[in-house]
């Protein structure tokens, strides 16, 4: 079997033929569909993840309904993370069924008709149990659809691309992944090395949760030029690591429970992957003897769910740590505008749901949390799809960026508040 062959099977391509046959080694397929044979001849559909972050194992395609399960890869059970492209299915509406558990979010799946470029969330009435429809419009050449909203390499090339001149922003490497790419650190506010303290921020340990990268960008949108973080520009220096699972971002991984254990669950011990090693180094040498006011690794929560439609920090065991997180909270909700609404009874103590976790700490929170240099180490779950009544978007994911901005200039600058 060839390496085309392989990789177009990896990537569950099928061809929808005449005679129902898995046509792979065709450079141009243009069918009829098989069972409507009294039908004019259409373009035969095409399924495929043969793109940044694609994901998607097709099982048949059969008339106008599509049957397929999420690819699981090295993931230690169930996750429902999935991101596939259709060609061929201008002007009709199709039947997406999935076969295995139920991976369709709480404001259905997300839609682009323009090759990635802008989304929009179909909304429930589009879906049945595990299927979904999609009208495809008769323009649409190619559409994607995905569990969310995806946040990529290219959408942090284009935040960049817009404040390239910024003298207040410098973009380093801190790392290559195994497969060769560039894990950025992106450093942020004053850069003199005159800041009294830092700010070291995370995202993407899970390669799948990619709402929360948008409200990371808002974080960052505010430092640089919005009225809310002028002082944290002036005074702070921000440390960012947008993509701590880079491959997996980029090649549709869903990172969650990566075997044998995913990157938020390598910080005890000799870590496994480069990007947790930099990050420990980072910290612990680079920015050993400086204090960093906050270490905040961003999130997205479980599918859907009461515990996974809020907006929550993550508590670990130590007590003094939480009271500072908890104070940050209660900030966080008195100064902000935005609509996602965070609300500090929503967090997670240590011990309750899910957050049990004993032994040594091995995620980021937990390990930051026990750093000498390090005020606040916490974790926050930013949902996916609703934070209560409210629909996530791109845009107020940002937004609340900037109400974190807000708390934290609030919290950390002495002329606008006193440190938690």
């Amino acid at each position: 079997m060839g390496q085309q062959t392989i990789a177009m099977l990896r990537f569950g391509v099928i061809w929808s033929s005449l005679a129902g046959v898995l046509a792979v080694a065709l450079p141009v397929v243009t069918q009829a569909v098989a069972d409507e044979p009294s039908s004019a001849a259409k373009e035969s559909i095409l399924v495929d993840a043969n793109f940044p972050s694609g994901n998607v194992m097709v099982d048949a395609i059969v008339g106008d309904t599509v049957t397929l399960h999420q690819d699981l890869r090295d993931t230690a059970g169930d996750w429902f993370y999935w991101h596939f492209r259709v060609r061929g299915a201008a002007g009709r509406t199709l039947r997406f069924c999935f076969r295995d558990s139920n991976p369709i979010g709480t404001r259905g799946p997300a839609a682009s008709f323009d090759g990635g470029l802008t989304w929009s969330w179909l909304g429930t009435n589009a879906v049945k149990g595990k299927t979904f429809t999609c009208a495809f419009p008769a323009a649409s050449s190619e559409a994607r659809l995905c569990f969310g909203i995806p946040y990529l390499e290219s959408n942090l090339k284009g935040f960049l691309k817009r404040h390239q001149r910024d003298p207040r922003l410098k973009v380093e490497t801190l790392c290559k992944t195994p497969k060769g790419r560039r894990v950025e650190l992106l450093r942020l506010g004053r850069l003199d090395g005159k800041a009294k303290e830092c700010v070291v921020l995370t995202c993407r340990h899970h390669a799948c949760e990619m709402m929360a990268s948008y409200s990371l960008e808002g974080i960052m949108e505010a430092v640089l030029a919005g009225d809310e973080g002028r002082g944290l520009r002036e005074q702070v220096e921000l440390f960012v690591v947008p993509f701590m699972d880079k491959d997996g971002v980029e090649e549709g991984d869903q990172g969650k429970n990566r075997k044998p254990h995913d990157h938020n669950r390598d910080y005890d011990g000799e870590s496994r992957y480069a990007s947790v090693r930099a990050v420990r180094k980072l910290i612990s040498g680079r920015l050993g003897q400086r204090q960093i006011a906050l270490a905040l690794d961003m999130h997205c929560p479980h599918i859907r769910g009461p515990r996974n439609e809020v907006i929550y920090f993550v508590g670990g065991p130590e007590e003094e740590n939480w009271a500072r997180v908890g104070a940050l909270g209660k900030v966080l909700e008195a100064v902000q505008r935005g609509p996602l609404q965070y609300r500090a009874n929503d967090n997670l103590p240590f011990g309750q749901a899910w957050n049990n976790q004993q032994g040594p700490p091995r995620s980021f929170g937990r390990w930051t949390a026990v750093q000498p240099n390090v005020r606040i180490g916490t974790t926050i779950e930013i949902p996916y799809a609703n934070v209560g009544e409210t629909t996530v978007t791109p845009e107020n994911a940002r937004a609340f960026g900037h109400d974190l901005v807000r708390a934290m200039a609030k919290c950390f600058l002495p002329a606008t508040g006193s440190a938690p």
